[in-house]
């Protein structure tokens, strides 16, 4: 069924189309840094352009200068990932076959450069429209830059699927539709750090959006309530978690 409203879908890669490689390996590179992980920590890290993640690293006193830190960190991920390959998540392929069927712009955006992309994405290629793949390590979050600058939508005309509070929270400044997929990762704050942001609709899995969940994004982005009026506590909204 196509969208009436709803332009385009933006898919994140790492955390909702691939498996999260990178909250455990940030997590075990903090704490062994004798670093103490905290949702301040992650939240300054995560979604955000490498080097001012090097930044905030250094600044929390891991050691080290901030180019130090990027290449400590990429290293104690390449051997991270030796043990625990990138793998394409249950569901991926038959969410990108409903996001397909809004008759949509599908796009895919990471922060890694197109290779991540090319070397672990190539089977589902055939499901996104140009450009593709968008590597927002410039621009991070790239809500304004996705919409507006490569595909040519107002923001309101799309919806975004990501893992990150950070992304909702910019997502929500310009009115843009949001379902977030946090990682099971336990020591992570990022489902918390959604409901705080007021994220309305919170998915454990791909197949929980649905037809169904897609076309309320579709109606709730037309009639402009996708957003919950006030930020809420976890504990408050549970009846969302699909």
């Amino acid at each position: 069924m196509t969208a009436r409203h709803l332009r385009l879908v933006a898919v994140n890669i790492d955390g909702v189309l691939l498996n999260d490689t990178f909250s455990p390996v940030i997590h075990r590179f903090v704490v062994g840094r004798g670093g103490r992980y905290t949702a301040e920590l992650e939240r300054a890290l995560f979604s955000q352009p490498q080097r001012a993640a090097a930044a905030a690293a250094a600044a929390a006193g891991l050691g080290g200068s901030p180019e130090e830190l990027l290449e400590a960190y990429f290293a104690e991920r390449e051997a991270y990932l030796r043990d625990h390959p990138v793998r394409v998540l249950d569901g991926a392929q038959r969410l990108l076959a409903r996001i397909r069927d809004l008759d949509v712009a599908v796009v895919c955006y990471g922060g890694l450069d197109r290779t991540h992309f090319d070397r672990h994405l190539a089977g589902l290629a055939a499901y996104f429209d140009a450009p593709g793949y968008v590597c927002t390590d410039d621009f991070r979050p790239g809500i304004r830059e996705i919409t507006q600058d490569i595909v040519g939508v107002r923001p309101d005309q799309a919806l975004f699927i990501d893992d990150v509070a950070r992304v909702a929270e910019a997502a929500r400044s310009s009115g843009t539709a949001f379902i977030g997929h946090p990682s099971p990762f336990a020591q992570g704050f990022q489902e918390e750090a959604m409901r705080r942001a007021g994220v309305r609709h919170v998915v454990r899995s791909l197949d929980a959006i649905d037809e169904q969940l897609l076309h309320t994004l579709d109606a709730e982005a037309a009639a402009g309530t996708v957003w919950d009026p006030a930020p809420t506590e976890p504990e408050q909204d549970p009846a969302n978690l699909h």
